[in-house]
């Protein structure tokens, strides 16, 4: 069978089995909807948090990032996995203590204000609706090459899959959604690698083929990273294992400050922190937290290896080729537009190398199967490169570049859609929970019945599809770069304000308010003007993925000292936070 009726098949199934379980997990209450009624239990919600927290940058991004950055691309290796031991170490435990639904829930109660409740809505949503925009843009990826639809339809029907589980069936619908999912996206990004890993070095674990010897070819019996550090030498590229020099590489400095954003990034964002109110007891929390992990870490240390074996592949088998004889891989994707190649010598050989092919992505011309030539001829700057990649390509290529069987790569077409998914689905409800419970039910009607407050979740779910669908049509990055802001949105308003109203007792509502506001707002507008207006890295050069760390200990530094000379907390407050960082009994359950 074809590549494409494989793919047919396995979205069909996958996403029939999504679809079941969200009927069968259908909800009427809003505790239900909000925390799956908190009776999840520790394995489940593990796999769930895991499926959630390896959105469409893990699964389809991550690897690519490594493939075209070597060591560099470690900082989101680093930063994602670290960021998750701190949230299940440093908050999990403690929030799931306090027994709220939402991030705003505990904002507002902790600081005794609806204004700080309100601050950390609009954060919460302007995180959610970054973050979701990746996942959108992972969706269409998948869609445009695996079942030849535009990016814009294949964003259209993955938000209606999302908006018809999440809406039925709420959190307790999206938690075991997402068991399924995880189960999905695990089986895909581990076959091909194990494939991959047999077929060029020999042994079947990629974890241990990615440090080993190339089987056969010419490169036999050599290590295949000193192979791709000196593949990479040859095209003008840094040496593939080393970091902080060479062209285009990023500043220690700055590499500290990307991995930073990212780890307190991720201990901030509420669509994970949500996950631990799913769970009957703190015990369960922790369980879950560790649980997680593990799923985690199956996919994270194959990363490296995928990352390694798709880009030794990948230019293998274009680099100083004839166009007429590309690959099969190579023609299937250029039709997405995602790779795109422009013969600036005439000589009918694709020439990769270090620099910018064209400026711009060029359309397709519908001319011999080729892309644009004439479209983009007056914008191909000086250097010598002639092909255009789309880093967020390499995962799901990779199964083809390697010439695996059709289903294989149907799998990682189903894979990267539960990927996208299964996140999309935590951030939408995030949206919903924080508009319809802490805005329409905490601030504006605390008399709204159980079926009110469900309607009002469900219909704000549908207008959160809309307008993450708007922003996975016209994405402002990357999958991991999109991604990557919004965790460092997250760190920058988040973070202080949940490790400080856990563990310091003297921060007040002045504080927080204070904090969230100046921390997010210089983060976002260093962002927007760096990758919106033309702007330059002004602050040390750290870059627009980095600077949520800077957000961060600004925020950090306006909490504090405005909390210092401001009146402090009222004492029934102090007592709270206290109870929260030495909890009695802390396995048993808090019913709210």
């Amino acid at each position: 069978m074809s590549i494409l009726t494989w793919t047919y098949i396995m979205v069909g199934v996958t996403f029939s089995l999504y679809l079941s379980i969200a009927w069968l997990s259908r909800v009427k209450t809003t505790k239900g909807f909000y925390v799956a009624g908190g009776g999840v239990s520790p394995l489940a919600n593990g796999m769930a948090t895991a499926a959630d927290w390896m959105s469409a940058a893990s699964f389809i991004s991550m690897a690519g990032l490594i493939s075209f950055m070597g060591y560099t691309g470690s900082i989101y290796l680093l930063g994602w996995t670290g960021g998750y031991v701190l949230l299940a170490l440093l908050l999990a435990p403690y929030l799931r203590k306090f027994g709220k639904y939402t991030v705003p829930d505990f904002v507002g109660d902790r600081y005794y204000s609806d204004m700080a409740r309100f601050v950390a809505l609009v954060c919460a949503i302007f995180v959610s609706f970054t973050y979701v925009a990746g996942q959108m843009r992972g969706v269409g990826i998948v869609f445009s090459r695996f079942l030849e639809v535009p990016v814009n339809t294949g964003v259209l029907i993955g938000m209606s899959i999302v908006f018809f589980y999440a809406s039925l069936g709420g959190m307790k619908g999206i938690t075991y959604t997402q068991v399924a999912q995880y189960s999905v996206l695990i089986i895909a990004y581990l076959v091909p690698a194990f494939f991959i890993s047999m077929k060029i070095t020999g042994t079947f674990l990629p974890q241990i083929g990615f440090g080993g010897t190339i089987a056969e070819g010419a490169n036999a019996g050599k290590y295949l990273l000193d192979v791709l550090n000196k593949l990479n030498t040859d095209l003008g590229f840094a040496q593939y294992t080393t970091a902080f020099h060479g062209p285009g590489a990023k500043s220690m400095l700055d590499v500290f400050c990307i991995t930073m954003a990212l780890m307190v990034g991720t201990a901030g964002l509420p669509h994970v922190i949500v996950r631990f109110y799913t769970v009957p007891t703190v015990r369960g929390a922790r369980l879950s937290a560790g649980y997680a992990l593990l799923f985690i870490a199956i996919l994270y240390t194959t990363a490296p290896a995928i990352a390694s074996f798709a880009r030794y592949n990948m230019i293998n088998t274009i680099n100083n080729k004839a166009y007429s004889e590309a690959p099969s891989w190579f023609r299937n994707w250029e039709k997405t537009g995602l790779i795109a190649w422009v013969d600036k010598n005439h000589d009918g050989v694709i020439q990769y190398s270090h620099g910018k092919p064209f400026a711009g992505k060029p359309e397709f011309s519908g001319e011999k199967g080729s892309y644009g030539q004439e479209l983009v001829s007056n914008k191909i700057t000086e250097n010598s490169n002639e092909l255009y990649i789309d880093r967020d390509i390499m995962v799901l290529a990779n199964p083809e570049i390697a010439n695996l069987p059709p289903w294989v790569i149907a799998l990682v077409a189903a894979g990267g859609l539960a990927a996208a998914l299964s996140t999309a689905s935590g951030l939408l409800l995030v949206i919903s929970s924080s508009i319809s419970h802490d805005l329409y039910y905490r601030m504006i009607n605390r008399n709204a019945t159980e079926k009110q407050r469900l309607m009002v979740g469900r219909i704000i779910i549908g207008l959160a599809v809309c307008v993450a669908g708007y922003f996975g049509i016209n994405p402002p990055g990357f999958v991991a770069q999109v991604v990557a802001f919004a965790f460092g949105l997250a760190a920058s308003s988040f973070f202080p304000i949940i490790v400080l109203g856990i563990f310091d007792k003297r921060t007040n509502r002045e504080g927080a308010i204070a904090g969230m506001i100046t921390g997010i707002c210089f983060t976002f507008a260093y962002i927007v003007n760096i990758k919106f207006m033309g702007g330059s890295a002004w602050f040390f050069n750290i870059s627009a993925e980095g600077i949520g760390t800077i957000g961060m200990l600004i925020n950090m530094f306006f909490t504090v000292v405005v909390s210092r000379i401001t009146a402090p907390p009222p004492q029934e407050v102090q007592d709270m936070v206290e109870s929260i960082r030495y909890p009695r009994g802390a396995g048993a359950g808090i019913d709210h």
